[in-house]
């Protein structure tokens, strides 16, 4: 059961969408009609349920026929029903029904899913822009919709845009038109996929090309260095399809969007969404296209079927892009990635203690009354994957699991899975280890549904990791930071790092006691930490410096926090700063009251709980 949905798809499943739709910038609203075939599934079912919040229905008819249909709106536990009364004549088993279902969204906040900027909001500071996001029930402030990973359509889209815009979707452009001052773009996704890869963009935008099936699309002000920041991405899909298989989509796009986009990327099919502050200038951040590369596997072909199982497309999707990283790096990398994991993972566990919500750190937690926004985190990503990487080195460690991958893949591709599900087909697939006693020490229902860490921590290489905890101890014997003490330290420490081998450095520091501000201050003349432009380097930079109360780097942290609204960077930093003291408290709760409108809704709502707003 989907606690997150009020629909009703065992008794009336949505099979396609039809939608036609007007972008309103004045208004910052979507003026819309959606058409939804929907298949009659037992005998006698009178209604049609279906998910909302914020939209104002004006009429509800039989597309066929042109009647008009009764329906009523009621409360949902998150937004709005709309039940539609069937006619008799399709109240029988396989009976297909075209609804039509007109429409008009809220302004901001209320559509959760649309994030609209005026001009002065965008890079070329000319043209409004628009974007969508709606993982997790966000499309139902969209379109009335079977809000529900359970349920996966296919679609078509014809958008109308003013004339000196792009629209663009996780679908395949068919076709446009011009009629005067309006475009319209008409767009097909003929693989179905469930609600909350329904993605829009509206805004304007140019495209390069960086591979045989890849744009890169963005503001022209960013564009060119949106390309070679991505220009590896071939190498990416070519290497994801040596493990999982064909990569069916057809089009790999990426879509560079505004700096408000709160997440690192989304992986709306055809369309990857990224934030800039992936745009480090030299590529140590492209990692985040991997895990959305792999996601056309594992999230959009085999999906999670309800947000309690989140794990199925998160956890499979951070083992694949690691998978990636070993293969276009190396093995240890790999390794150093999950040691990184493990800390994110400690820590979101320590976050959610700290609200007194540890009932939401199991691996599939319950989701009764819980709005899957309050309960994300990275615990389905690190856990999840963790879980995987524990189950391949029991089967004999890197490539075991491969086989298995590709066969669970094309088992289960455009489908939706459980846990248990998934757990009946790896044991009858390695049925040889299970009858060999293999799997007999997994403790399976630890690792699924208890709180806090996982019942074992895997053996991980910690070769990488060993050098950044000795440059950190390096730092942390200092008692002084004087001309002698400092002079065994140079540049050179760190310059041949990685990404993730200096963020690795910057965990071990954020592991220690505070540090003295003048080591701080010796190290960033040393190694100009604060001067990096890769962002998770500057995030662990900015929290080190707020825990050790250096209060000279707090207009750096304000300035990071209201130039970007990725959840990843101004959660942890808005709530560092939080705990500087009264006068921390109150910079941080101003600054977010201030700068509120810039975030997206899905950051503004959680920060707002973060701060204690709400």
């Amino acid at each position: 059961m989907d606690h997150s949905s009020c629909s009703n798809p065992s008794e009336v499943l949505i099979t396609d969408i039809q939608w036609k739709l007007t972008a309103n910038f004045k208004a910052k609203q979507i003026v819309g009609c959606v058409g939804l075939s929907a298949a009659v599934k037992i005998d006698g079912c009178s209604k049609l349920v279906l998910d909302m919040v914020g939209l104002t229905v004006s009429s509800v008819t039989d597309t066929e026929t042109g009647a008009l249909l009764e329906y009523s709106v009621g409360q949902a536990s998150f937004g709005a029903s709309l039940t539609i009364k069937l006619p008799e004549k399709y109240r029988k088993t396989g009976s297909v029904m075209r609804v039509g279902v007109e429409y008009t969204t809220s302004p901001p906040p209320e559509s959760g899913a649309v994030q609209w900027l005026d001009p002065p909001q965008t890079a070329g500071k000319q043209h409004p822009y628009l974007f969508t996001q709606c993982q997790p029930i966000h499309a139902r402030s969209m379109l009335p919709c079977q809000d529900s990973p359970s349920v996966k359509t296919t679609y078509t889209a014809e958008v109308s845009v003013p004339r000196d815009l792009t629209a663009l979707m996780s679908a395949r452009v068919v076709g446009k038109t011009n009629h005067g001052d309006i475009t319209t773009w008409k767009f097909c996704q003929d693989i179905p996929i469930p609600s909350y890869l329904i993605a829009l963009v509206v805004g304007c935008l140019e495209s390069r090309q960086v591979g045989p099936r890849t744009l890169v699309w963005s503001e022209k002000e960013m564009v060119d260095k949106a390309a070679w920041e991505f220009s590896e991405t071939e190498s990416m899909l070519c290497t994801a399809e040596e493990i999982v298989g064909p990569y069916v989509w057809g089009q790999y796009d990426l879509l560079v969007l505004p700096p408000s986009f709160p997440y690192g990327g989304m992986e709306n099919p055809c369309l990857t969404f990224l934030t800039p502050t992936l745009l480090a200038g030299d590529k140590s951040l492209t990692s985040v296209v991997a895990h959305e590369i792999s996601h056309s596997w594992t999230g959009n072909l085999v999906t999670n079927r309800t947000w309690e199982e989140f794990w199925l497309n998160e956890g499979f999707t951070t083992y694949l892009e690691r998978k990636i990283v070993a293969k276009l790096h190396s093995e240890k990398e790999r390794h150093l990635c999950y040691i990184n994991g493990w800390k994110t993972l400690n820590d979101a566990i320590d976050q959610f203690k700290s609200i007194g919500k540890l009932e939401l750190t199991p691996l599939i937690p319950k989701l009764e009354g819980v709005n899957p926004d309050d309960a994300f985190s990275t615990i389905p990503y690190e856990k999840g994957s963790a879980f995987l990487f524990y189950l391949e080195t029991l089967l004999g460690g890197p490539g075991s699991l491969d086989g298995f991958l590709r066969s669970y893949v094309n088992k289960y591709k455009f489908l939706t899975i459980t846990s248990v599900e998934w757990k009946q087909y790896f044991l009858e697939y390695f049925k040889k280890q299970v009858d060999e006693g293999v799997f007999d020490s997994v403790e399976w229902d630890k690792w699924f549904y208890d709180p806090g860490l996982p019942p074992h921590k895997p053996v991980y290489d910690t070769s990488l990791a060993d050098i950044s905890a000795a440059l950190a101890e390096r730092w942390c014997t200092l008692s002084e930071a004087t001309e002698d003490s400092l002079s065994g330290f140079s540049e050179s420490d760190i310059s041949g790092m990685t990404s993730m081998t200096l963020q690795e450095f910057l965990n071990q520091l954020l592991s220690k006691p505070k540090i003295d501000i003048p080591i701080l201050q010796g190290m960033d003349t040393v190694y100009k930490l604060s001067k990096m432009g890769n962002n998770e380097v500057k995030l662990r930079w900015q929290r080190l410096c707020l825990k050790s109360g250096w209060s000279e780097v707090i207009p750096a942290v304000v300035d990071f926090i209201t130039t970007q609204g990725r959840m990843k960077y101004v959660r942890p930093l808005y709530r560092a700063l939080y705990n500087c003291g009264e006068d921390g408290k109150a910079l941080a709760v101003s600054t977010f009251k201030k700068y509120k409108e810039f975030y997206h809704s899905v950051a503004a709502n959680q920060l707002a709980k973060d701060l204690k707003l709400t």
